[in-house]
């Protein structure tokens, strides 16, 4: 069992636990990250636009709602400049 240990008023073993449990979490992070990027490598590879599919990841985390409205505010903009 820890024991509380204040220093200046903070709890320092509540403050080390949680510390750690930041690092660790950060380090599964990294991992994770990693296998992403090793995931957009493998269909690179097999031909996929990796542009393409960060997009559509991005779309599919947004309601219809959203992207209906993005694309009317995108629509407006390309068409004052003439695109």
């Amino acid at each position: 069992m820890s024991e509380e240990v204040e220093v200046g008023g903070i709890d320092a073993s509540r403050l080390i636990s949680i510390l750690e449990r930041i690092e660790r979490l950060e380090e599964e992070k990294k991992g994770i990250q990693d296998d992403i990027k090793d995931i957009y490598a493998e269909a690179k590879g097999a031909g996929f636009d990796v542009n393409a599919i960060k997009h559509v990841i991005k779309l599919r985390k947004k309601s219809k709602q959203q992207r209906d409205e993005e694309d009317m505010v995108f629509a407006t903009y390309e068409h004052a400049v003439g695109l």
